[in-house]
């Protein structure tokens, strides 16, 4: 029997993004219950060598779409192939990683699947035979469970660090399935021409630990003791949308309901007073730490760990502190 879960492998430039493979982890929870084993789809170029690494995190068989005219994500391109793929096999579920690329695909492609989206889950159960998904609402603030009625198969994407990685069973193999590219490159409507990346910084997108700066910084400058620290800790610089809307730090770094929802072990939030919608991007977060001179700020309600102070004072204070305990 052809399987009811299937794994959309979230991939750029033929590197798999690493919550690419929490996915898997959220599909064995599926899958387990419904005795089923799990497919995976990969679409780009240069991703052939990706069908190994998912033998390797449990998947049983991988569907690979390679070709030149997939190098770069367009979601023409790549829903024209997932929807072909998924609408032929039509199995319960399909899940993916909560991904810009995988929220463009899967809302693109469910069009033609007519089929429904859960988006952001941080739990799945398998109920009287479908699935129940649960994810935040309300800025984070209650959890609610979803069914999706309409059509199969339900596309699920899933928030990043919601499901732990999974582990290697290396030396797994299984039946590699070639797809054909539907679209041609005089097809397709859009050329991707440049990327811009910012060097030597980590990226807040699954980041274990995120030092994030708001308008208490008071400017561009005010960012340096915080990349300091996050450089000791091997951490990823985040922002508040107020110091983004202020041009003092690029959109990239931004946390909060209008830019990155993240879920790292450690969130240390400098300046940052807490409104409901910066909460709602890094209330998951395993321990928050917060730095404030307003000791009503509603940040301290979320913490785990607050100090009142001046941040221009603590942060360095703490650098040095962990410069001694980790010997940097």
């Amino acid at each position: 029997m052809a399987n009811q879960v299937w794994v959309y492998i979230d991939q750029f430039k033929g590197q798999a993004t690493p919550s690419a493979w929490e996915a898997v982890s959220a599909a064995k929870t599926v899958a387990e219950k419904l005795g089923s084993g799990i497919t995976a789809l990969v679409i780009g170029s240069g991703v052939e060598g990706l069908a190994q690494q998912a033998f390797d995190c449990g998947v049983d068989e991988v569907f690979v779409c390679e070709d030149a005219s997939l190098q770069d994500f367009r979601v023409e391109a790549y829903a024209a192939v997932f929807a072909k793929v998924l609408g032929e096999a039509r199995p319960k579920i399909v899940i993916g990683t909560a991904s810009t690329r995988v929220r463009d695909l899967f809302a693109y492609a469910s069009i033609d699947l007519e089929s429904g989206v859960i988006v952001d889950a941080t739990g799945l159960e398998v109920k009287d035979g479908g699935v129940v998904v649960t994810r935040p609402v309300y800025a984070g603030k209650l959890l609610c469970n979803e069914v999706a009625k309409k059509g199969q198969p339900l596309l699920v994407s899933v928030r990043v660090r919601a499901f732990p990685p999974p582990q290697s069973g290396a030396g797994k193999s299984g039946n590699v399935t070639k797809v054909s590219p539907v679209m041609s490159e005089d097809q397709l409507p859009t050329k991707v021409l440049d990327y811009v990346v910012e060097e030597g910084e980590v990226s807040v997108d699954g980041a274990a630990i995120i030092v994030s700066g708001g308008r208490g910084v008071n400017g561009p400058e005010g960012f340096e003791p915080l990349r300091a620290l996050a450089k000791v800790l091997g951490a990823a610089v985040g922002a508040s949308r107020a110091a983004v809307d202020a041009g003092w730090i690029p959109y990239s770094h931004q946390v909060g309901q209008t830019g990155k929802v993240v879920s790292p072990d450690l969130y240390i939030a400098c300046g940052i007073s807490g409104a409901v919608q910066h909460q709602a991007g890094m209330r998951t977060s395993k321990v928050i730490v917060a730095i404030n001179k307003d000791k009503d700020a509603p940040i301290f309600n979320l913490a785990k760990y607050g100090v009142v102070g001046d941040l221009f004072e603590i942060v360095p204070a703490l650098t040095e502190e962990f410069r001694k305990r980790l010997g940097k």
